[in-house]
């Protein structure tokens, strides 16, 4: 598909997730999501590892609402009172993080970083005219995407080094783990702009001069698959808000 017509879909669907307030319109975003996951045909548990580091921002946003949202006694902690209402939007709210993560990280997952950017770029054209630099912006977010991967493998390469010199990061209190993460940020940071100025390098030594005349081996395209996703995509959008505004809303 057409990266442009996948960002842009992606949009209105993140949207959509914060439209829906009930049981209904929920339950019909999951089924919807989860379609989406088996059409891509990525590893299940490839997607789901996207959820781990999150899933504690997930917990306390659910206790949050949990003891904090007013009405019908559940039960109680020590001064902390549960509510039904907390339940309900702590569940909502919690179910919706869930939601934006797996979305955003299967438009990854099914779309080149080069391809992303260029769809981005292409975007954001209309910038140019305002003097928005948008092609160095495109290329500064591919390069971005490209050192990541690349990175984490610096990252455990110097912690399996650092190990085998004595350091034990998983004893002590908060202060000494924190204490033992320094000698590994340390040279991360120095391998990161070590490799930066060497990128610099190689792209000055390309005649690399940014955006300007500059046009794409391959252009973009919208095909045919690309005007069916834009149709399946608002009659679904449709049915879930019919599914969403016509169910029973159990949320305050």
């Amino acid at each position: 598909m057409d990266p442009r017509v996948k960002i842009v879909l992606l949009f209105f669907f993140l949207l959509l997730i914060f439209f829906v307030e009930n049981a209904a319109g929920f339950a019909a975003l999951a089924c919807a999501v989860a379609l989406l996951m088996v059409f891509s045909r990525v590893p299940l548990m490839m997607q789901l590892r996207s959820i781990r580091p999150i899933l504690w921002i997930v917990l306390f946003t659910f206790a949050v609402h949990l003891f904090m949202t007013p009405g019908t006694e559940a039960f109680r902690i020590g001064f902390l009172t549960a509510t039904w209402e907390g339940i309900v939007r702590g569940a909502y709210i919690g179910l919706r993080l869930i939601l934006l993560i797996l979305l955003s990280t299967l438009l990854t997952l099914t779309t080149s970083p080069l391809r992303l950017t260029d769809g981005l770029e292409a975007l954001l054209s209309p910038l140019r005219r305002v003097g928005v630099p948008v092609h160095e912006l495109a290329m500064m977010m591919t390069i971005a995407l490209r050192f990541v991967p690349t990175l984490l493998e610096e990252l455990d390469r110097i912690m399996k080094a650092q190990k085998a010199r004595g350091v034990d990061f998983e004893r002590g209190n908060i202060m000494q783990r924190l204490r033992a993460i320094v000698p590994v940020l340390v040279p991360l940071f120095l391998s990161a702009f070590r490799r930066a100025d060497e990128l610099a390098l190689a792209m000055e030594a390309r005649c690399y001069r940014g955006g300007e005349g500059r046009t794409q081996m391959k252009e973009l395209r919208t095909g045919r698959l690309d005007y069916a996703a834009i149709g399946i995509f608002f009659l679904g959008a449709a049915g879930i808000c019919a599914v969403s505004f016509g169910g029973l809303t159990l949320a305050p």
